[in-house]
């Protein structure tokens, strides 16, 4: 039988998280403390001779409400809650350790809600097994495990479910910004190019219009006014190749926000140097594509709080640094490490990576600032020094 995921389920929205890959395990995970349903064999077995098939029989049962609540819309949860809270209710007159099942009925029901509402459910719960428990004439000081236990669990699972919704909307508020940015330099960009080019063309318009009444009547006019076409011309195009250069020279500073934005939203920490002397377009769209790669490998693979990148511009090339505290280990081979490799050395670079396990991982692209054709054989630098970045004219962000 396939089992169907809704879309509001509390496991959709694990697997949607940035730390989803652990998330969508955990619940699972959490499972192992199912062992204590077993507690008779070491403490009460004389009390309670006939525990262990009524356990047994309460596992499948208890397996299938666990999983259905995981996977049910957010707000059916509650009635799986309370099903698995009867089910201890019901496993407690002969196993006292059925307990266990109220903890994870109260660590479900934190995922239906509001918190309000959450928070009054595990509490009606939590008086409804006390009352439960004193009936059956059960030592009182045996609930303070209870009371102990399940708030703790339950804050733990409310604690990681806001801070869940709270990584969902600053993703959400990550790409609202990168959709305004985008739309914002489009219309930039639109409005840069109408200004250049709009009256420059109606200009080369009506000369030319001129030029061709006056070819036959007056032809050194004409030359005149075709000259003037020509030289317009000349000069709307150095005007479009300066505006150009322009929107390249903020492809690395807009990457490194991208960057910190996305670093971030997954809870690692960005520090940034970038040199800001300009470079050639081509090379510092590979640059930034490289960063791109970097920072997404250590987004997803990494498993670091901590990223620093340093871009130092010289007298014949540019460098970069991007260092992590990872686990480290990574296979250059894989990750992506091969796409930035050809990239780099397709423009005549070169690319160190140094990932001791448990480390983190540093990568060092190098480039020349001149541009370099395409396929062209790779130079080898020497690494510069990073001790004197503040006499190197370096802005720290």
């Amino acid at each position: 039988m396939k089992l169907t995921v809704a879309p509001d389920s509390t496991l959709r929205a694990e697997m949607a998280d940035v730390h989803g890959r652990f998330a969508r395990v955990l619940p699972w995970i959490w499972l192992i403390w199912l062992v204590w349903l077993f507690g008779p064999v070491l403490f009460a077995a004389r009390s309670f001779p006939h525990w262990l098939v009524p356990t047994l029989l309460s596992l499948p049962v208890f397996l299938a409400l666990y999983v259905a609540a995981h996977l049910c819309p957010r707000r059916h949860i509650v009635w799986y809650a309370i099903a698995i809270a009867v089910l201890g209710g019901v496993l407690t007159p002969v196993n006292p350790w059925g307990e266990t099942y109220l903890i994870y009925a109260c660590t479900i029901a934190v995922d239906w809600g509001s918190l309000r509402k959450s928070s009054a459910l595990v509490l009606a719960m939590l008086l409804a097994y006390s009352c439960l428990w004193l009936w059956l004439g059960f030592p009182w000081g045996s609930l303070v495990f209870v009371w102990v236990f399940c708030p703790i669990l339950a804050g733990v699972g409310l604690t990681n479910r806001m801070q869940r919704q709270h990584r969902a909307d600053l993703r959400l508020s990550m790409d609202e910004v990168r959709r305004l940015a985008a739309s914002a330099e489009r219309e930039r960009i639109g409005r840069d190019l109408h200004d250049l080019l709009g009256h420059t063309l109606s200009m080369v318009a009506l000369k030319s219009e001129l030029a061709g009444r006056l070819i036959d009547r007056d032809p050194r006019a004409a030359r005149r006014e075709m000259a003037d076409v020509e030289r317009v011309a000349r000069e709307s195009l150095a005007q479009v190749r300066s505006a150009v250069r322009g929107i390249r020279a903020a492809a690395m500073a807009a990457e490194l926000a991208s960057a910190r934005l996305l670093l971030e939203a997954a809870g690692v920490q960005m520090e940034y140097w970038h040199d800001p002397q300009p470079l050639p377009g081509e090379v510092e769209t590979c640059l930034a594509l490289v960063l791109r790669e970097a920072v997404t490998n250590v987004q997803r693979h990494a498993r670091a709080s901590r990223v620093e990148v340093t871009v130092i511009v010289g007298a014949d090339r540019v460098v970069m640094r991007v260092r992590d505290d990872g686990r480290g280990g990574v296979n250059e081979r894989g990750n992506g490490l091969t796409g930035m490799r050809e990239r780099i050395e397709a423009r005549g670079g070169t690319l160190a990576i140094d990932s001791p396990r448990g480390r983190g991982t540093a990568i060092e692209a190098s480039l020349p600032v001149a541009t370099v054709p395409v396929g062209a054989a790779p130079r080898r630098y020497a690494a510069p020094e990073l001790a004197p970045l503040a006499n190197a004219g370096v802005s720290r962000t």
